[in-house]
């Protein structure tokens, strides 16, 4: 089994990016081959709606045929056993270039035939992984599981399933928050919780990597 994981957040060795690390480490300690990717290093866009992927009589039925850096990740993962998805959460919604994934990845597969229901023809494990400043509790007042429990519907009708989601609320922002107009926040709070709580979550996205995406 070989899993892939996409880091969804521009950052570099900070917490989206540990996190999916880590799930890709526990799949790693049960057999699986592992690949991490990098959105922010791609220059592609989102689904521009030319219908290439549903075009008649064509090999290429079910398949993005849009032309960038991301098709050959694409490629990657429509042969993969595995997906981990991991993005933060900005202004409501998952990042920017993450949401563009998600459209070349699903719009693909999607079927307006009678008599098909999706492009993609076996089952395949996603696990999500959703980083946040918020509280828990505002998360779930502002709708946020709401919100990931759709993409895991989504991803079960499209890729088959499991699909299994982790969501890391108030994450470290920066190193030194006297740098920046950042007074609404503890700095030594969260700090703390990054010692005290983060690792925990981290353990979790080992621990999710290792029961999802074990060679049976």
């Amino acid at each position: 089994m070989k899993v892939i994981g996409i880091n969804g957040s521009p950052r570099k060795g900070w917490n989206t990016d540990l996190l999916v690390s880590e799930a890709l480490k526990g799949a790693a300690s049960k057999g699986a081959e592992t690949e991490l990717i990098h959105l922010y290093d791609l220059r592609f866009r989102g689904c521009i709606s030319c219908f290439g992927c549903k075009k008649k009589d064509s090999p290429g039925v079910g398949r993005c045929a849009f032309s960038d850096e991301l098709l050959p990740v694409l490629d990657k993962i429509h042969h993969c056993g595995g997906l981990v998805l991991g993005t933060p959460i900005y202004i409501g919604d998952v990042s920017s270039s993450m949401r563009a994934l998600i459209e070349r990845l699903t719009f693909q597969y999607i079927s307006y035939q009678k008599e098909k229901g999706a492009y993609f023809d076996r089952k395949m494990p996603v696990l999500s992984i959703y980083t946040m400043n918020c509280p828990e509790e505002a998360m779930k007042n502002n709708g946020y599981e709401s919100m990931f429990a759709r993409s895991g519907e989504l991803y079960n009708r499209l890729l088959g399933g499991p699909s299994k989601s982790l969501a890391v609320n108030e994450t470290l922002q920066a190193d030194d928050y006297s740098k920046y107009e950042m007074s609404r926040f503890d700095e030594a709070a969260r700090k703390k919780r990054r010692d005290d709580v983060f690792s925990q979550e981290l353990k979790k996205a080992f621990d999710l990597g290792a029961e999802m995406f074990k060679i049976a």
